[in-house]
């Protein structure tokens, strides 16, 4: 299978399935994520994550449950597609930018740095550019639920709404924080609700 046929398989599946991870995993393990661009992928396998935070593990189990948990609700996206290609690659940042800083595992500035992988890994595969831009800049802005709600200076709602949909960010937002064992629905549902008030919408 080329690259291009398994990213066509990929989509379908992610577009489809009610647990994409399952497929995921099948071809990660047979060997299909092997080859450039998909590599960027099996390399998550091998990226830590703080314990306190994820403690499903590395960054490859943690991007399976988002994309499930994004599967569950990708039919409230505007542009599904893209939205679930945004939940497969939103930590694909994190291969580059994880370190351990005093103690603690750390992945900084992995959202703008895997904004550009993510450029780069759908380059190889797509030449639809309104496409890559779409998910690029969810990935770009995918942490900004935690910014606003904390209210740290990271946090740029104009720039948000102006290179993508603020919806489309509490609902990708949404599904990261729900991909991790021990997420509380309620809690989730409520955090959701006041980004976007925030937003002001």
């Amino acid at each position: 299978m080329t690259s291009k046929q398994l990213y066509t398989e990929l989509t379908k599946h992610l577009v489809e399935d009610a647990k994409p991870s399952e497929y995921l995993n099948r071809i990660s393990h047979s060997g299909g994520f092997n080859a450039f661009p998909f590599s960027m992928l099996k390399a998550l396998e091998k990226v830590p994550q703080s314990p306190v935070h994820h403690p499903e593990g590395c960054v490859w189990n943690h991007v399976c449950l988002v994309v499930d948990q994004a599967a569950l609700v990708r039919q409230k996206s505007h542009a599904p597609t893209a939205f679930m290609w945004a939940a497969l690659l939103h930590d694909i940042g994190k291969a580059k930018t994880t370190r351990m800083r005093r103690g603690k595992i750390t992945a900084y500035d992995h959202d703008t740095v895997g904004a550009e992988l993510c450029i780069e890994f759908l380059s190889h595969l797509t030449e639809d550019e309104a496409f890559i831009k779409m998910v690029s800049m969810l990935v770009k802005y995918h942490m900004h639920t935690l910014y606003i709600l904390k209210s740290l200076p990271f946090a740029n709602i104009q720039g948000m709404n102006a290179e993508t949909k603020i919806e489309e960010i509490a609902l990708l937002g949404f599904c990261d924080r729900m991909g991790r064992l021990g997420s509380n629905i309620e809690e989730e549902q409520k955090n959701y609700q006041e980004f976007l008030m925030k937003c002001q919408l």
